[in-house]
């Protein structure tokens, strides 16, 4: 919902959803899948994943697994989405802040519109409603 804000701009608040699922990883990331996680894996494809299932001395299923897309909590995932957002913002034609790496801008219909952000929760302000809710979209 975009409300207005100080200085008669409108300001709003949101997230991008499952913003991990678009950043391709560039590096081979491996993870190890243990107990019930490595068995729900195993069900989604017998065939393919049970033949890379052990079991540790515990007698728990293991299950190593390469990372095709950016998964949360990894130590890419935000220097991956970062560049790809940033990617993405400049072909939008927004400058980024040479003094805040997480600052863009743009001239748009003549007044300066703002996107600030922290991994996927941005804020986005601009004196028309229409820009910031076309952003948005």
């Amino acid at each position: 919902m975009c409300h207005r804000h100080k200085g008669n701009r409108y300001l709003v608040v949101t997230d991008i959803t499952r913003v991990f699922l678009h950043a391709d990883m560039k590096a081979e990331v491996h993870m190890l899948l243990k107990g019930k996680i490595a068995k729900l894996i195993v069900k989604l494809d017998l065939k393919i994943c049970r033949k890379y299932v052990w079991r540790n001395k515990s007698d728990k299923p293991m299950l190593y697994v390469k990372l095709k897309k950016a998964l949360y909590r990894t130590l890419q995932d935000a220097l991956l989405f970062w560049r790809l957002f940033i990617d993405t913002l400049i072909e939008w034609g927004f400058r980024l802040n040479e003094y805040e790496k997480c600052v863009v801008n743009k001239t748009i219909n003549g007044q300066l519109c703002t996107i600030i952000w922290h991994v996927d929760d941005l804020k986005i302000s601009h004196v028309e409603k229409k820009v910031v809710e076309y952003i948005i979209t």
